[in-house]
């Protein structure tokens, strides 16, 4: 046997025993995605919240978000969060904005629109990123939030986490979110109802479902 074939023999040996020891691992998410099955629909919860402790979010309901070119399921979501904050208005509950970087809280749709008074923060997906809206919370001693808002995948998400890392309740009501496609509103639903911490103090609903 030459020099060669002695050093390319243990190669072989080597690739051989990697492809015959985990052959059920070459396979990637990607590669299974069309044969996972999706579960079974999150139920929705009745849900019952402390005016006093509660704060609703209204997050970047403006027209850069919001409009029937980039994203019409949000401007159908409009008529749920005009009766979910006149709820909440009523009931004394605290309501935050939020707006686009980029833009200016005057973007923010006539059909929601903030009475003048109500606090606003401007960032990105996180709404806690670079601003005050932790310490605004704290301010009136919230215990809960109630997030609404588009993107679902972005300041719904995001900001409802970080909330539930900083020791809040969440409350997501799905008619109320929105997305360019029903998928991700979808996989939103499902971190929600799965992810590690963040289900824990988490509950979907819908407004109707929503007491003061």
């Amino acid at each position: 046997m030459n020099f060669r074939v002695r050093h390319i023999l243990p190669l072989f040996a080597v690739a051989s025993f990697l492809g015959a020891a985990s052959p059920g691992h070459a396979q990637t998410i990607i590669d299974q995605w069309n044969s996972i099955k999706t579960p079974p629909a999150p139920k929705l919860q009745p849900v019952t919240v402390d005016p006093a402790s509660t704060a609703l979010l209204v997050l970047d309901f403006v027209k850069q978000t919001c409009n029937a070119q980039n994203r019409p399921r949000c401007l159908a979501s409009l008529p749920a969060e005009r009766k979910l904050l006149d709820a909440a208005r009523a009931a004394n509950v605290l309501v935050v904005y939020s707006y686009v970087i980029g833009g200016t809280f005057a973007d923010t749709l006539p059909e929601v629109a903030p009475t003048g008074s109500e606090p606003n923060v401007q960032s990105g997906p996180d709404k806690f990123l670079n601003t005050n809206l932790d310490q605004i919370l704290k301010d009136h001693n919230i215990k809960t939030v109630i997030v609404t808002g588009t993107d679902a995948a972005g300041a719904v998400i995001h900001t409802a986490d970080e909330a539930a890392f900083r020791g809040m309740n969440v409350v997501v009501p799905v008619d109320t979110m929105s997305a360019s496609n029903p998928f991700a509103e979808k996989y939103v639903a499902f971190h929600f109802t799965y992810a590690p911490r963040v289900a824990n103090v988490s509950t979907l609903t819908r407004v109707n479902m929503i007491k003061f």
